[in-house]
């Protein structure tokens, strides 16, 4: 990379009549990376009696992203981010089950509690998962450190996930990282029990983690069919998890038609509680609206975003996306938030969705009197458009 600048012998005066010097930036890969080398042309415009004014550049260093999948549904979700080609993120898989390790994509796996359950899993149990996470504690720090960013993943409800997920969020914290739960609600089919430890699992991860994204299981027999195998309900209900993860993601590590940092991410992110995530496909002449207003609309979405005060959100379309279109989207958001809300987005090109968009949304900085308000089935049947295994 080339940069001209026609400065003159006072390094900090612009002039118009100074012969030019170049200022070269060596390439990508050069042993000289990183180095300003000054004053090219062939007459010098600094005296001889005048030091030469060399900088060093400091290179820029990509927030290091790391997805936790804890326990059976933490480690299905992860494996789908990795079948789904998520980049710039490093996997792993955690579990009390060495067996579950075993089926795992990811090529960084620890097994936790080994002393406590041998391998043989947490039995249901949130106590015994917690104490493994406990007792692995050294090494759970070991998988975290350096980490920027942390999404644990998690099925709340069984043992491993339910007990497991807070100690990680609890040592994420603790190494500074910017730490997201993106978790499920058991379906009410499976039962009071495992509802309840769901419930405490969330009550003992909100107070660990900055953002915490529930994700309501029984919402999606909304916009699935009465014929879907119970198999393919909890597959879908794992690619829900990963679609929320890789939603965030993809703006940071993903170069796009708009670009967000990470330090964008921590603002609206960092001690923001609880969070609403939704998410709208749209395709068609106004797919980008459509696609936005489904996002909002989301039968996943427990209470309204409206007066939400942080807002992420993801615009992901082919290469036929608009900058018009990016527009339309942005603008159907902003209208129902609120209008002092801090609000950052991506736009991320991906070839496989040729005339479809598809909008993320994580919606934050809630009142408490705002999360009870829930959307009304018919409402929200309206503009429904999800599709699990995009």
């Amino acid at each position: 990379m080339t940069l001209e600048s026609n400065l003159g012998a006072d390094p900090g005066h612009y002039d118009r009549e100074a012969k030019p010097n170049l200022w070269l930036a060596t390439s990508s890969g050069s042993p000289d990376q990183g180095k300003v080398l000054v004053n090219s042309s062939r007459e010098s415009s600094v005296m001889p009696h005048e030091e030469s004014w060399i900088s060093e550049i400091v290179p820029s260093n990509a927030a290091k992203i790391k997805v936790i999948g804890v326990g059976g549904s933490g480690g299905n979700a992860v494996n789908r981010m990795i079948e789904s080609d998520v980049t710039g993120v490093e996997f792993w898989t955690v579990n009390t089950d060495a067996q579950a390790l075993t089926q795992s994509k990811a090529s960084k796996r620890l097994q936790i509690g080994q002393k406590l359950t041998r391998g043989l899993g947490a039995g249901g149990n949130p106590a015994i998962g917690q104490k493994a996470a406990e007792e692995s504690r050294e090494e759970l720090s070991q998988s975290l450190e350096g980490a920027d960013l942390v999404f644990i993943t998690a099925g709340l409800g069984g043992g491993t996930g339910t007990g497991a997920a807070p100690i990680v969020a609890e040592i994420a914290k603790e190494l500074g990282a910017l730490t997201v739960g993106v978790v499920t609600r058991p379906f009410n089919f499976e039962g009071r029990r495992r509802i309840a430890q769901a419930d405490e699992g969330i009550a003992a991860l909100e107070s660990r983690v900055d953002t915490l994204i529930v994700i309501p299981n029984n919402k999606l027999l909304s916009v699935i069919t009465e014929q879907t195998p119970v198999q393919e309900a909890f597959s879908y209900a794992d690619d829900i998890l990963r679609q929320g993860v890789q939603g965030i993601s993809d703006i940071i590590t993903i170069p796009g038609l708009v670009n967000v940092d990470f330090a964008d991410v921590r603002a609206v992110m960092a001690d923001a509680g609880s969070a609403l995530l939704g998410i709208g496909v749209a395709s068609g002449k106004s797919r980008a609206k459509e696609a936005a207003i489904a996002a909002i609309s989301s039968p996943l979405l427990e209470a309204s975003v409206n007066g939400a005060r942080g807002v992420v959100f993801n615009i992901t379309g082919g290469t036929d996306l608009t900058l018009h279109e990016v527009n339309a989207a942005a603008e159907a958001i902003y209208e129902v938030v609120d209008p002092n809300a801090n609000i950052i987005f991506g736009a991320v090109l991906d070839e496989r969705l040729q005339g479809e968009i598809k909008i993320t949304v994580i919606a934050t900085g809630f009142s408490a009197e705002d999360m009870p308000v829930s959307l009304s089935p018919k409402e929200t049947a309206t503009h429904q458009s999800m599709r699990p295994m995009s």
